[in-house]
């Protein structure tokens, strides 16, 4: 070792004897220094092992994590209060160790760090170039850092490797491990600088993922039509894991709950299309569906919202049908998305600054935060109402103008695919700031008004209905009837129609109603129709509850959630909802206070970890779906990057749901062990705290890895915090997936994984019969 060598060259004297014995004691102390380093180095294949590391992976060629002190000076953000460590000690520099050779995993009890491997590998990036000067000063450490860390017992293991490196390892690990020795370098580039998961108070960490129900139900609770979910074990063949390719008339289209033909074929009618609600097939497919030939990474955001590259989702027929109408068009190897609409023709910008100059009390940005667009098209009001400030919740069939959602996603523009059938939406009740409906053609004044009410159920008290559409400004008979039907309707419902709006440029109107703010109006209706809902009947309850003809009556305690409006954004996101004062928080502390706690503690961790130490070029993210919200904190804590996430309440999981809409935040209620309603490759990256462990006692985890792939993109990141036993599990399928193991670290039998998809897809084929037409 260089140290060694160092040493012994300064410590020369004289020949003398007690020099002489002094050189020999020396020798003997290097000896057991190297061996102390070398039996400490953690082999790569070990799926305990996990790390928080994510130095691009493709870049990397090493098997041991090579720690930086540099990256580990503030790197207690993975905290919820301090960098101080279960025994007192607090993080510091002290514990880095480097051979000249190579990288060694320094496995302190508190801390484990990454290191660059030489000098020569730091004019990769000009951006890292004032990063990589604090390793001028590193040699000046070495002795004072090996001293320290001989007596430290190994407890943190870290490590960092490819995909190629994953199979050569199981091939011949010991002589892996030796080639990793003289074999590191790092390369860096934009995806991100090193960095692992700090250890540090990790069991504060690591409690705060454990929740309880708290003083909130579940959605399996509350909704009491749900579909049993399939129990079954695991069935992992000890030699690997083996995938194929769905064989489905879909293709790479394929959703396993939306493509259930089987199911399909045997419905008594289709009147309420129930053609297009989720079917799931009794078992989840556990093959990978197929990319479309010619596919590409995508585009990035912001240019992705006005061009896709035509072979990643290859429908010309919305270009055909609605060309003229602005929504897209193809030119060249893209398809390209003007900004228009049916009823914006001229641009979606315009089009919602004269929403807004319509009715001023509207305020983007401000009072309306989380809007919800029904029948959305391509989602262009969704894309560009970002510029406002808004999200916007945009759902679809599939699919009625040939991938429709698709488009939108590809965009990078929130969408789900979704229907009003016959049953409720998956959004809790009172948590739409507004909620828009530009010519989406669904009948909302027949039997009984069921679908607008259902719109009533998730709109807040006070909150608007913009719909533009022909009834409001064409005069022909069909239309007038409908507008009149519609008018009757609104007046019992008690919506108060503020003004209509009209557009001279695109030449429509738009009517805006109002949802009123306490019960006067209904105790004053002449007749109960439509019919208050009883008292019994939960509004909240949404996964597979059949839709009602009902009104719940407008919460009006001033501890009641709805009997007020929230903060105006973006204070709203910070701060605690008024009606958590008296509950009790999913992670046993009293509400308010668990989620302040949640809130700083996923701050820390996306500012010193998850944006600096995973390896990922967050320029290259825009689509991100949380598996497990709980309160929200990981998509607050991404409020400054140029993303929007998915906020995914599990129907078993604490039902938190509407405090994530409290904060100006959208998401929505699924069971993991069934299809998400997406498209496949619509995802950048997903996020799964504790989601895995929860979900493999109810359905096979296999299924659930292969819903994983069908989501995310090539290139895109899985991160999971689990157990250490799901966290092995979850590595060696990734393994036999050939993605890239970019990060794994395990302590106290918790640990984090980080990994990346990749293009490859296996060479057989899995026939799914319920997908075949």
């Amino acid at each position: 070792m260089a140290q060694g060598k160092y040493s012994r060259g300064d410590g020369r004297k004289s020949s003398s004897y007690w020099s002489t014995v002094s050189i020999v004691v020396f020798v003997v102390f290097c000896l057991v220094g190297i061996w102390t380093f070398m039996s400490s180095m953690v082999p790569v294949q070990n799926s305990d092992l996990t790390s928080e590391e994510a130095v691009p992976v493709s870049q990397v060629k090493q098997m041991v994590t090579e720690n930086d002190s540099r990256q580990f000076k503030d790197i207690s953000g993975d905290l919820l209060e301090d960098s101080t460590n279960g025994d007192g000690n607090t993080r510091n520099d002290q514990n880095i160790v480097e051979k000249e050779s190579g990288n060694t995993v320094n496995e302190n009890q508190e801390e484990v760090v990454i290191k660059e491997s030489s000098d020569s590998e730091q004019t990769e990036s000009e951006e890292r170039l004032d990063e990589n000067k604090s390793e001028s000063v590193e040699g000046e450490k070495k002795s004072e850092t090996k001293e320290s860390q001989e007596g430290t017992k190994q407890e943190d293991k870290v490590h960092s490797q490819t995909a190629e490196e994953a199979n050569e390892q199981n091939q011949d690990k010991h002589s892996k491990n030796n080639a990793a020795e003289n074999n590191m370098e790092i390369q860096e580039n934009d995806r991100g600088s090193d960095e692992v998961f700090p250890t540090g108070a990790q069991s504060e960490i690591l409690n705060e993922t454990t929740t309880q129900d708290g003083a909130w139900s579940t959605q399996a609770k509350e909704s009491q039509n749900e579909k049993e979910s399939q129990q079954s074990s695991i069935t992992k063949n000890q030699s690997g894991y083996s995938w194929k390719v769905c064989k489905v008339t879909a293709g790479p289209d394929y959703i396993p709950c939306l493509d259930n033909l089987q199911a399909i074929r045997k419905l008594p009618g289709m009147g309420h299309y129930e053609h297009r609600e989720r079917h799931c097939p009794d078992e989840a497919p556990t093959c990978l569906v197929p990319l479309p030939e010619g596919y590409r990474f995508p585009v990035k955001w912001p240019t992705s919202r006005e061009k896709i590259w035509y072979y990643n989702v290859p429908h010309t027929k919305l270009a055909e049908v609605k060309g003229h109408q602005n929504w897209v068009k193809l030119t060249g190897e893209y398809l390209s998305f003007p900004g228009g609409g049916t009823q914006f023709i001229n641009g979606a910008l315009h089009y919602i600054d004269f929403i807004q100059k319509s009715l001023p009390a509207i305020a983007w940005g401000k009072r309306s935060r989380v809007i919800l667009d029904v029948g959305c098209g391509v989602a262009s009001f969704g894309g560009f109402l970002f510029e406002r400030d808004v999200v916007a919740m945009s759902f679809a069939p599939k699919d009625e103008h040939e991938a429709q959602v698709q488009f939108a996603l590809e965009r990078g523009i929130p969408a789900i695919l979704s229907v009003m059938g016959t049953k409720r939406l998956p959004f809790p009740s009172a948590v739409f700031d507004l909620i828009h409906c530009a010519r989406c053609r669904v009948p909302w004044h027949i039997e009984g008004g069921k679908l607008l009410l259902e719109l009533n159920r998730v709109l807040r008290p006070g909150g608007y209905f913009v719909w533009s559409a022909t009834p409001v400004y064409r005069k022909d008979s069909e239309n007038v009837g409908i507008w009149k039907a519609m008018s009757k309707l609104t007046k019992s419902m008690c919506w108060d129609l503020v003004v209509i709006g009209k557009d001279q440029l695109n030449g429509v109107s738009a009517a805006i109603y109002r949802k009123p703010t306490s019960n006067e109006c209904y105790e004053k209706r002449p007749q109960n129709e439509p019919p208050l809902c009883k008292e019994s009947d939960d509004p909240n309850a949404a996964w597979n509850v059949p839709l009602q003809a009902c009104m719940h009556k407008v919460p009006v305690d001033a501890s009641e959630r709805g009997s007020r409006w929230p903060e105006q954004w973006p204070l709203r996101l910070e701060k605690p909802p008024y009606w958590l004062n008296s509950q009790v928080g999913v992670y046993g502390k009293g509400a308010p206070e668990d989620f302040t706690a949640d809130y700083k503690h996923w701050k820390n961790v996306v500012s010193h970890s998850y944006l600096s130490g995973m390896g990922i070029n967050w320029s290259s993210v825009r689509n991100v779906m949380d598996m497990n919200a709980v309160y929200g904190g990981f998509a607050a804590a991404l409020k400054g990057l140029k993303v929007w996430v998915m906020n995914v309440v599990p129907i078993d999981s604490p039902d938190t749901l509407p405090i994530i809409y409290e904060r100006g935040l959208f998401g929505m209620y699924h069971d993991w062990c069934q299809s998400f309603n997406t498209y496949p490759r619509t995802y950048d990256l997903l996020h799964a705290d504790h989601v895995f462990s929860s979900i493999k006692k109810r359905c096979k985890l296999m299924a659930v890895v292969a819903e994983a792939d069908r989501i995310l993109r090539p290139e895109g990141k899985l991160i999971i915090r689990d157990n250490v036993e799901t966290i092995g599990e979850i590595e060696n399928m990734a393994k036999s997936l050939h993605w890239e193991i970019r990060l794994i670290y395990s302590k106290d039998n918790e640990g984090l994984l980080c990994v990346q998809k990749t293009m490859w897809r296996p060479t057989e084929t899995e026939t799914i019969m319920s997908a075949i037409a």
